[in-house]
């Protein structure tokens, strides 16, 4: 029967995903408002929704890897998801405020726009090639910079942008150094360089108390300067990803919160003690891990 290859859609991830959409898509429809009625306002919410939507992005998987759930229906899923949230409404947010006054040559703004969009589904459709066909990248680490990362850049710097204008701060020609932003951001989503994902971050993760008490700080501070803090987190993040083949893997470990690794050595001992083929097998295995072989 036909119903038997009808997918099993997961409730908790699928409505994650369901609130990247519909964050993504008011955001639009915030930016055609801030467009025809000429306030920065509703493009404030439009970019304030962008965020939402990487917060569901970034809940979605995290749940679905929680309750066993990953499928290819919420793989498809989350895509199309993100490439109207991140895709579409951050070009069209930045196409409205910033690269329609670049006219010279006639269209370069447009051009940007549309070339940030395409390498943004060019990106997402990579992805979800690698994953059905079952290609063993790492789960620590994404090739080239995500989507939903390149929209928090692109959005968190215009707020910036709008709230300096706000305060009546000369920007000058500074802000038309968002075209170029978004130019690299779309050669580093196709390119091969490796970010890391934080997937081992979850509700089970422990550290130290001086690290959660940062944290919380960190948090907080954010919260209380929310028009500029989101713009250092982002670029922050862009500029490791940059840096991150010469960071020592011992940094890596600890920046990207991995989980520690056993201790090879006990194992070994142990495995040579008992004998066990398998356990020496394993242990070797482990330790290759843990070297980066």
């Amino acid at each position: 029967m036909a119903t038997d290859h009808e997918p099993r859609i997961p409730v908790l991830p699928t409505l994650m995903t369901a609130g990247n959409i519909l964050c993504g898509f008011i955001a639009i429809l915030q930016i055609f408002d801030g467009r025809h009625l000429d306030e920065n306002l509703h493009y404030h919410y439009a970019i304030l929704l962008i965020l939402a939507a990487c917060v569901f992005d970034a809940l979605d998987g995290r749940v679905a890897r929680m309750s066993g759930s990953e499928s290819p229906f919420g793989r498809e899923l989350d895509s199309l998801a993100d490439i109207v949230s991140f895709g579409a409404a951050p070009a069209l947010l930045v196409h409205d405020i910033v690269l329609k006054e670049l006219d010279t040559p006639k269209g370069l703004g447009l051009l940007i726009s549309c070339v940030y969009l395409v390498c943004g589904a060019m990106r997402l459709a990579r992805f979800n090639c690698l994953a059905a066909a079952d290609v063993k990248c790492s789960s620590k680490s994404f090739r080239g910079c995500p989507i939903p990362a390149a929209a928090g850049v692109i959005s968190s710097l215009t707020l910036l942008l709008l709230w300096f204008d706000s305060n009546e701060r000369e920007i000058g020609n500074w802000k038309y150094a968002l075209a170029g932003l978004m130019v690299l951001l779309s050669y580093l989503m196709v390119s091969s360089l490796e970010y890391p994902s934080f997937k081992a971050v979850n509700w089970r993760t422990k550290r130290s108390f001086h690290w959660v008490l940062v944290s919380i700080f960190v948090i907080a501070f954010t919260v209380m300067n929310w028009q500029w803090m989101p713009s250092v987190m982002f670029v922050s993040y862009l500029l490791y990803g940059l840096a991150r083949p010469w960071v020592s893997r011992k940094w890596r470990r600890e920046i990207e919160i991995e989980p520690e690794m056993p201790d090879t050595d006990n194992i070994d001992e142990n495995a040579a003690l008992s004998g066990s083929e398998d356990e020496m097998d394993a242990a070797r295995l482990l330790d290759a891990d843990r070297r980066g072989v």
